[in-house]
C-alpha cells in the first residue's frame, strides 16, 4: 500500500515546531532527519510510518484526522459542551481512544440551532474547519422545511427575489414546493448566506412560520439515508470533494479585489446551485424527514424556477 506523504515542513508545523517558514529553516539547517537520513527542503514523508527527528529527538505523531457526518436530532446542541448540561452533538459520537487514552476532540463545523435537525459535520481537522467557517467561503446548504400554510406563487417569487432583514437584503438561492399537505407544506430551500436562523426568519417574514427544519446537504455532502441520531465517517471520496471545494473557494476569494464582494446571485456562472442542487432526492430522504402524511404535489403543480 503506497504511503500518504506530506511536505516535511507541513508535518513539522503540525507537530508544534512553529510556522511552516520556521520549519523550513530547521530543514535548511540540516537538523531534520527522516529514517536516519538528513532531509532537504522539498522532501515529503509519512509521519505515521516513517521516523522523523529534529535534533535527534523523534517528533510526536499527529493525531489521525476524523471526518464525521451526523444526522442531528431536535433538542441536541451544536457545540462541544453546554453549561446547562444539555446533550451536544459530540455526545452522540463514540470514537476509540487514542494513544494518550482519550478520544479525539471533535468540533462541529457550523451550527444548527437546537430545534433544527439534519446534517452536521464534525472533525478534528483545524485547517479544514477554519476554511469552511471563514466568511469568504459561502457553501450552499439545502434544507427541507415544513411550513404552516400553502405558499402562493407570489410568495415563492418574493423569497427568491429577496426581502430586507436588519437593513440588508437576503434571498433564497432556490425554493421549491416538494409536497403539499392538508394545512402545511414541505419546501426545499437552497441558501449560501450564513446569517443566524436565516431560513426560519425568511419563511416567517412572509407569513409561513416553520414547524420543522432539516438540513439535507452542505456543500458536496449529502445526508442521504443516514438515520436520525446516527453518524458515520465520511468516505475518502467525500473528504477529497470537500477539500477540493474548499481550496477552490479559497483561491476564488484570494482573487477578489480587497473589499470586493462576489457577483450577485443572479449570475448563473457564480451561483452555488447553478448546477443541479446538491442533496438527496425525495426518494432518498431519511424516514424522519416527514412531519405528517398528505398528498404529494403533482407534476403540474406550482413549482419555482431558479432565480
Amino acid at each position: 500500500m503506497p504511503m500518504e506523504t506530506e511536505r516535511l515542513q507541513k508535518i513539522l508545523a503540525s507537530a508544534g515546531y512553529g510556522s511552516r517558514r520556521s520549519s523550513e529553516r530547521l530543514i535548511e539547517e540540516g537538523r531534520v532527519t527522516v529514517d536516519g537520513k538528513t532531509a532537504t527542503l522539498g522532501d515529503q514523508a509519512d509521519p505515521s510510518r516513517q521516523r522523523i527527528e529534529v535534533d535527534g529527538v523523534p517528533i510526536s505523531r499527529p493525531e489521525p484526522r476524523f471526518y464525521i457526518m451526523l444526522n442531528k436530532p431536535r433538542g441536541i446542541i451544536s457545540t462541544t459542551s453546554d453549561p446547562q448540561g444539555r446533550k451536544t452533538v459530540v455526545d452522540l459520537v463514540n470514537l476509540p481512544r487514542l494513544r494518550r487514552g482519550e478520544p479525539p476532540r471533535l468540533y462541529p463545523v457550523g451550527r444548527l440551532d437546537a430545534e433544527s435537525e439534519g446534517l452536521i459535520l464534525l472533525t478534528n481537522d483545524g485547517t479544514l474547519t477554519q476554511r469552511l467557517t471563514h466568511p469568504s467561503y459561502e457553501h450552499p446548504r439545502v434544507y427541507r422545511v415544513l411550513v404552516e400554510g400553502l405558499p402562493e406563487a407570489a410568495t415563492l417569487e418574493r423569497w427568491k427575489r429577496g426581502i430586507t432583514m436588519e437593513g440588508r437584503p437576503t434571498a433564497f438561492d432556490q425554493v421549491t414546493v416538494e409536497e403539499e399537505l392538508r394545512e402545511n407544506c414541505w419546501l426545499r430551500v437552497t441558501v449560501h448566506e450564513g446569517r443566524k436562523h436565516l431560513v426560519r426568519r425568511v419563511v416567517s417574514a412572509l407569513g409561513h412560520p416553520p414547524k420543522r427544519l432539516i438540513r439535507v446537504a452542505m456543500g458536496p455532502l449529502e445526508l442521504g439515508n443516514l438515520p436520525l441520531g446516527r453518524w458515520r465517517h465520511l468516505t475518502d471520496d467525500e473528504v477529497r470533494m470537500l477539500q477540493r471545494e474548499v481550496m477552490g473557494k479559497s483561491a476564488e476569494a484570494g482573487r477578489r479585489p480587497r473589499g470586493g464582494r462576489p457577483t450577485r446571485r443572479g449570475s448563473s456562472r457564480n451561483r452555488p446551485d447553478s448546477r443541479r442542487p446538491s442533496g438527496p432526492r425525495s426518494g432518498s430522504r431519511p424516514s424522519s424527514g416527514r412531519g405528517d402524511s398528505g398528498r404529494k404535489r403533482s407534476s403540474g403543480g406550482r413549482r419555482s424556477s431558479k432565480s
